[in-house]
């Protein structure tokens, strides 16, 4: 009787849903986007180091990374509903302890708490796959996506705001309010998962993976632990060690976290390397692109922009980002998906060199920050696609989530190369790089966007760009 009453719920028409997992996937991405416009706030009020007010926001990413594959997992039976509810909930919670005035500790508790969200969107693209047609479920999985990227650029020049207008606390309590709002959409609209058995999660894997990630992004986002070499060498080494160890406990294990096997086939391999690289790449352009539109005129160059107006440099690139998610599922209906791939990359490699050729014009910075939001909703759209062509649909909240810890190490080894390469590009007893340093980074764009399309070429089958 259970399973005849599932069946009828889900023959019913989910006209909602569509929308109503895109906008859980929004407010998720502006939530986990709340610390970057927030980091000198919270140095300033809270009377921390910038180096500790950092954490806001890298500490929303580990949490988000290492939470994603358990999270992927649970979204694969049946109680997938419960795990996106309870998870937003602990969100929600997250929320409120960043709102509330306590010790910088607990905002920090609260900010791992939010990077949650982060995890949750491979489980909503795993409900439009299957609970939608399958045209509707492409064109809702990449929107997803791409929201979940966009949206970080719509929290920047939001918090900043409500940050300069009404202080620090008032933008957290937005976004707890914002959080509350998740909560309830997803609760009126995540329909019910078909009965069956309840799955085991691979405790020792979700461990060993989760420590091995953290190491990963740890000696990646964070340069202050290459302050002393050995220490970073060795963060690194356990890292590796401990991530060979989940692979060998994985390929033994009867109920695995990740199917290795599922993992290491063509198509998924591939699109995981070229998330890996383009997401560097993409990252790399962005960092240098936000960092450079706030260096004041004094260094000889830049722009000059307030936390405010820089947020708002980055409407264009927000803006064209979601309109390429959109245009996406029109474009992979006459061309392949690995050719809609390559266009979205060649955007990005023209907003870099638009960029390395004359970076000093406020209208040339803005076209590349556009340029490059409609290559990253691209690229971002059309990933999905690329992982899941060949990818059973029980499978499907599990590959993503592997993706998104993907992306988020592509991204922050991208961010921590932009850190780097500025580093090198300052001269000693100089405050600001030089403005060759930013022309270099946009050149090496360029081979990380070359590789993820090599990536995307190899295949078994002619490269032709009717083959879909």
């Amino acid at each position: 009787m259970e399973v005849v009453t599932h069946q009828l719920r889900s023959n019913r028409p989910n006209r909602g849903l569509g929308p109503a997992v895109v906008t859980v996937a929004f407010l998720g991405a502006v939530i986990g986007g709340v610390g970057a416009p927030l980091i000198t706030a919270v140095a300033l009020d809270l009377d921390v180091p910038l180096d500790g007010a950092q954490w806001t926001l890298t500490i929303t990413l580990f949490a988000g990374a290492i939470a994603a594959p358990v999270l992927g997992r649970l979204g694969s039976g049946p109680q997938r509903r419960a795990t996106i509810l309870i998870t937003l909930g602990l969100v929600a919670v997250g929320g409120l302890l960043t709102a509330i005035p306590l010790p910088f500790a607990v905002l920090l508790i609260g900010r791992a708490l939010q990077g949650l969200g982060l995890g949750v969107v491979a489980l909503l693209m795993s409900v439009a796959r299957e609970h939608l047609h399958a045209e509707r479920a492409q064109t809702t999985i990449a929107t997803v996506s791409v929201a979940s990227t966009i949206g970080i650029g719509v929290a920047y020049p939001v918090m900043a705001l409500i940050d300069q207008l009404a202080g620090l606390r008032t933008a957290y309590w937005v976004g707890f309010v914002l959080s509350l709002a998740a909560v309830i959409v997803a609760w009126r609209s995540i329909p019910e998962d078909a009965p069956g058995p309840r799955t085991r999660v691979d405790i020792p894997g979700a461990v060993l993976l989760g420590i091995g990630t953290l190491g990963i992004l740890l000696v990646i986002a964070q340069r202050s632990v290459w302050d002393v070499p050995w220490i970073g060498a060795s963060v690194l080494l356990v890292a590796m060690l401990t991530l060979a160890g989940w692979v060998a406990v994985e390929r033994r294990t009867t109920g695995p976290l990740i199917d290795l096997t599922l993992f290491a086939r063509g198509a998924v391999l591939r699109a995981n390397a070229a998330m890996l690289t383009s997401g560097a790449g993409m990252y790399l352009l962005f960092s240098a692109l936000t960092r450079y539109v706030q260096t004041p005129p004094d260094a000889g160059y830049g722009l000059g922009l307030s936390g405010v107006l820089a947020g708002a440099a980055l409407i264009p690139f927000s803006v064209l980002g979601f309109f390429a998610g959109r245009l996406t599922p029109w474009l992979t209906a006459r061309v392949s998906a690995r050719w809609a791939f390559v266009i979205h990359a060649a955007f990005v490699a023209l907003a870099a060199g638009v960029f390395a050729m004359s970076p000093g014009s406020l209208i040339v910075t803005l076209l590349s920050m556009a340029v490059l939001g409609f290559g990253v909703g691209g690229v971002s759209a059309i990933m999905p696609r690329l992982l899941l062509d060949d990818v059973p649909q029980k499978e499907t909240s599990s590959v993503l989530s592997i993706n998104q810890v993907i992306r988020s190490v592509g991204f922050s080894i991208g961010s921590a190369l932009a850190g780097v390469m500025l580093a090198i590009a300052t001269s000693t007893g100089a405050v600001f790089p030089d403005e060759r340093g930013y022309s270099i980074i946009a050149l090496c764009v360029l081979p990380l966007l070359a590789l993820s399309v090599v990536f995307i070429a190899v295949a078994p089958r002619p490269w032709l760009p009717w083959n879909t």
